[in-house]
């Protein structure tokens, strides 16, 4: 949310700012942002690899089948904090978060380096022109 109203983002490319619970950056990620519907069903199906994450809003639940890697999925809430993290091997359906809105998804390990833990709050800093609204 900024300034109480929703977000919506556009397909796009973006960072992700990692904040510890008292405020300070844990870290900057190049983040992929899936916000069509077309984009979020795609995923990343078929990579073998992703540089930074991938973004998927809106998005509560998501699921591993066809996928080549296991991954690393955030649940987060409308306030872009986090409320579970886990890691899901291929060919797995995972659980919907009742209120979650947006999920993050990197290779697995990759969170934790990050400091991507429940409790921690997330920015989206979009590229420049690409920002929804």
């Amino acid at each position: 949310m900024r300034g109480g109203t929703v977000v919506r983002w556009r397909d796009g490319r973006g960072e992700l700012v990692v904040r510890e619970r008292h405020g300070a950056v844990s870290a900057r990620v190049p983040l992929e942002i899936a916000a069509s519907y077309r984009a979020r069903t795609r995923g990343l199906l078929g990579r073998d690899s992703l540089e930074g994450a991938l973004l998927l809003s809106p998005a509560n639940s998501i699921h591993t089948f066809r996928m080549r890697m296991p991954i690393d999925v955030a649940y987060l809430d409308r306030r872009l904090r986090v409320l579970a993290v886990r890691t899901m091997p291929p060919g797995r359906l995972g659980r919907p978060r009742v209120r979650a809105r947006h999920v993050i998804e990197a290779e697995a390990g990759a969170m934790e380096g990050w400091g991507l833990v429940v409790g921690a709050v997330v920015e989206v800093v979009e590229v420049a022109g690409q920002e929804g609204g």
